[in-house]
């Protein structure tokens, strides 16, 4: 039976952790919502970061916060809280962006007054981490019956709701101002200082995974000409295909079509990522919209209907495209195997057709070789019989033959071709066996 004591913990020694468990048990505490009090103006700024761009970052801030004497982010750190003179910053790095968030008084002042021209001046001392991509200004401020929205926000792009259980009102028209801020407000109507925070980030990423998702419509618009072109190549080629032959117009319709395939899929590894990236994104824009619990007010729409009517057509436009170019791989693939069987069965035809002339070719040398060798036989025996001819001669003339010389050579003459006949056949068997 194990005993409590068995059981040690990581320090004691007795169980080896997993070298990542220490990063997965703090993911699900990593960037946690802080208190906000109303009145509250908050600035947020996203940068896309590649990972030089990350590690530069993080050192700039930390060499800011040194100098400032403030707490400094970590050599490995994500996420940091700080605390300056003049506002508290939240500073976010994600896969490929970081975020910048300043939290500033509110001075009473109606809302987005005085206009947020430029960033805090702690913000315009550190450098910028990489292109910039998101501008929000953020007003958290107490319910009030003289706000006219229509006043403050664009009424034609005005999306206005309740939200957290109707605690407070959230309202936007997702336009960049002349400052380049877009502009959310917050009415607090019962919010506690969690709540506000909470509520406060949420809509902040929904804005900035909004716009880090609609990244993937430039991208898509930019290779639909040529996903277009590829299709109507791929038209040409099937249809051509049914009117062309010979092994030399298939080569060619199969080299186009190799170089049609390489250039969809150099095209397809290239926006396969920011394809994903925005599906990724907007999914996180529906969760921050099923968080935030909007109900309709003053018959403005909700953020979630404004953003379906606005947004999902470019998401969808993406999705379309991406299929469109996984369906032309296949078809580019099915077509590219329909012609390389083609050239093959054209191969094998020709292959065929050259065994065909070899066989009738070694069918000719063999004629011609069994001609020769019967050629071969009679001059062969016509000089063995001419050397026995001069051999009986001089036999006869010693006195060592006693019959005719003619009577004698005649004789011979079959012997001899017999004897050519049966030496060439051993010869040519000799070789065949070699062979």
């Amino acid at each position: 039976m194990i005993q409590d004591d068995d059981i040690q913990d990581d320090d004691g020694g007795g169980l080896v952790p997993h070298p990542d468990r220490e990063d997965i048990l703090s993911e699900v505490h990593a960037r946690p919502f802080a208190p906000i009090e109303t009145p509250r103006r908050v600035l947020h700024f996203a940068f896309m970061t590649d990972a030089a761009q990350a590690a530069a970052d993080r050192e700039a801030l930390a060499r800011f916060c040194a100098e400032r004497n403030v707490p400094a982010p970590g050599r490995a750190a994500k996420h940091h809280r700080a605390r300056f003179a003049e506002a508290d910053l939240r500073w976010e790095q994600h896969s490929e962006f970081t975020t910048y968030s300043w939290e500033l008084p509110s001075t009473g002042a109606p809302p987005f007054q005085p206009p947020a021209a430029r960033p805090p001046t702690a913000m315009r001392a550190l450098p910028q981490p990489g292109p910039h991509l998101v501008s929000i200004d953020l007003h958290l401020l107490r319910e009030t019956k003289t706000l006219d929205l229509e006043a403050i926000f664009d009424p034609a792009s005005l999306a206005a709701s309740l939200v957290d259980n109707a605690a407070a009102i959230a309202a936007t028209d997702f336009q960049a101002g002349v400052d380049g801020f877009v502009r959310i407000l917050v009415l607090d109507r019962a919010l506690t200082p969690s709540r506000s925070g909470a509520l406060t980030q949420r809509l902040l990423e929904i804005e900035t995974y909004r716009t880090l998702a609609l990244l993937g419509l430039p991208e898509a618009q930019r290779i639909a000409p040529s996903v277009r072109r590829t299709e109507e190549a791929l038209v040409r080629i099937a249809s051509t295909m049914t009117a062309t032959e010979g092994l030399a117009a298939d080569n060619a319709l199969l080299d186009e079509m190799t170089s049609l395939t390489a250039r969809l899929e150099s095209e397809a590894a290239s926006s396969n990522y920011r394809f994903g990236a925005s599906r990724a994104y907007d999914n996180i824009v529906q969760q921050r919209l099923a968080a935030i619990g909007e109900t309709p007010h003053a018959g403005w729409p909700t953020i979630a209907a404004f953003l379906a009517r606005r947004m999902a057509p470019a998401m969808r436009t993406c999705q379309m495209l991406q299929e469109r170019q996984a369906d032309l791989s296949r078809k580019l693939a099915r077509a590219a195997n329909l012609l390389r069987t083609r050239v093959d069965v054209a191969l094998e035809q020709q292959n065929r057709d050259l065994l065909a002339a070899m066989n009738d070719r070694t069918r000719l040398q063999l004629r011609l070789q069994q001609t020769v060798e019967g050629l071969s036989v009679a001059a062969i025996g016509y000089y063995v019989v001419s050397l026995f001819g001069y051999l009986a001669k001089g036999a006869k003339e010693a006195g060592f033959l006693p019959i005719d010389i003619g009577l004698a050579t005649a004789a011979f003459v079959p012997v001899a071709l017999l004897g050519v006949w049966a030496a060439v056949r051993r010869i040519r068997r000799g070789h065949s066996e070699d062979g």
